[in-house]
């Protein structure tokens, strides 16, 4: 099931980010506050939890 991942701010001015890590694989059951990917900007890298 696909759902949308709303993201939080990045701070700092910062308005984009890639991607740099997925941390599940497809079809794996996940809970709240599990760490599902990591984000890359320029200044910063930031785990994503799901909700």
């Amino acid at each position: 099931m696909i759902k949308e991942i709303l993201l939080p701010d990045l701070g700092e001015g910062i308005d984009s980010a890639e991607v740099s890590e997925v941390l599940v694989s497809h079809g794996k059951t996940i809970k709240a506050d599990d760490i599902i990917l990591v984000l890359e900007s320029e200044k910063a890298s930031m785990e994503i939890p799901a909700e």
